[in-house]
């Protein structure tokens, strides 16, 4: 019983940071990833569709992303959908060929990111603390139904307390990488 709390908490726990780390993906950074354009949909035949559904999404080099539609008359389609998007970014169609250039940032730009990222970060570090605290509950009432005893119940706590450590140690190693990454010109 208490090795299926501890299990179902170190998988949720888990869970957030890899939740934690899709966000940071969103993020941009001064280099060009296909990832940056993954949460863009578009309207394809009447429904939102994500945008590496409908084109091919690729890096042309460190500053350039490239949308290839698959259907020429995606392109202005696309083209609008990247231009309202809040990532900032003006794309340039050449015939069926989506560039989207990449603008340097800012050293204000990238303060504000390191902000957003340190605010992620931190609800991450919130929803582990969360699934900790749930566990716990459940350690909880386990003593309480006379299942287990105390020294099982100190013990449970204990391995809770090191699995959320060991997450929320994750979660400090993915802003400090993205951190970095943030502040390489």
């Amino acid at each position: 019983m208490l090795d299926e709390i501890k299990k179902d908490a170190g998988e949720r726990m888990a869970k957030s940071v890899v939740a934690l780390k899709q966000e940071l993906t969103k993020l941009r950074t001064g280099r060009a990833h296909t990832s940056l354009l993954d949460h863009i949909t578009v309207e394809y035949y009447g429904s939102q569709v994500p945008l590496n559904q409908v084109s091919n999404v690729g890096v042309e080099d460190s500053r350039t992303l490239t949308v290839t539609p698959w259907e020429k008359e995606m392109v202005a389609v696309i083209e609008k959908a990247i231009l309202n998007s809040d990532l900032g970014l003006n794309p340039a169609s050449a015939g069926t060929v989506i560039r989207v250039p990449l603008p340097a940032l800012t050293e204000e730009r990238r303060k504000d990111m390191i902000r957003v990222v340190r605010h992620e970060a931190e609800g991450g570090r919130i929803a582990i603390r969360n699934i900790r605290r749930d566990a716990i509950s459940d350690v909880k009432d386990l003593l309480k139904e006379k299942m287990i005893g105390q020294d099982d119940e100190h013990r449970a706590e204990d391995e809770i307390q090191a699995i959320t450590d060991k997450y929320i140690a994750e979660v400090d190693l993915v802003l400090a990488d993205k951190e970095s990454e943030l502040m390489e010109i």
